[in-house]
């Protein structure tokens, strides 16, 4: 997700606290920056000030709703009142927050907006044994929970979102870490590892060469 905020001391307060919660952030300080990650990164959402410098906020949504990209938007802005927040989502916003604002609100907005993708999924996934609620943050396989880190969450959701596509090591990179993410990194073998030991046998996550992994049969 894209993080568009001014007051830098938030933005960074934001963007900590989003990151704790297992969510892939990047942030910027103003519009001009946010229109040149929008022109090379697909976002599910994008959290974005009105008031920003340069470009504002309004022009920034615009041109994501004219990109038709799928990115969600949920503006924050002290702009808060009734006829602000028509404006707002007459911009083409999916939803608007007032500031100040309760964080565990927050994350559950962003939550409930990263849930529509573009494509239309079952609100639980389930390949094989294995289940997956994104809404619940839970899966399980053989009726067995799982206790699963919010990275390896991550990564097992975007697996089985693909319906058993090899999905690379760069999108998952892309997808479930962030901009501080070193793109050597073995993060993501560290996760399928862990999350192959997680999920037990039979093996489900498959290695697809030069492709990346999958979830399925072998």
């Amino acid at each position: 997700m894209l993080v568009v905020e001014d007051f830098e001391i938030l933005a960074q307060t934001v963007a900590n606290g989003l990151r704790r919660e297992g969510l892939a952030v990047d942030l910027v300080l103003d519009g001009v920056e946010a229109l040149e990650r929008l022109a090379v990164n697909r976002y599910d959402v994008v959290v974005l000030d009105r008031d920003l410098p340069g470009v504002s906020g309004d022009d920034v949504c615009r041109h994501i709703v004219k990109a038709q990209s799928g990115s969600r938007v949920l503006m924050l802005t002290a702009s808060g009142g009734v006829r602000d927040r028509i404006e707002g989502l007459g911009i083409g916003a999916d939803d608007y927050l007032g500031k100040p604002f309760d964080f565990d609100e927050l994350v559950a907005r962003i939550r409930a907006l990263a849930r529509r993708p573009t494509t239309i999924l079952p609100p639980v996934l389930t390949i094989g044994d294995l289940t997956l609620d994104p809404a619940r943050r839970t899966a399980d396989r053989g009726g067995h929970r799982l206790d699963l880190s919010p990275r390896e969450f991550g990564v097992l959701e975007c697996l089985m979102e693909a319906g058993g596509r090899p999905v690379s090591a760069e999108t998952l990179l892309d997808r479930v870490w962030d901009e501080a993410a070193d793109p050597f990194t073995t993060a993501v073998k560290t996760a399928i590892r862990r999350l192959r030991a997680r999920l037990g046998d039979p093996p489900i996550i498959h290695t697809v060469r030069e492709a990346g992994y999958r979830v399925g049969p072998a």
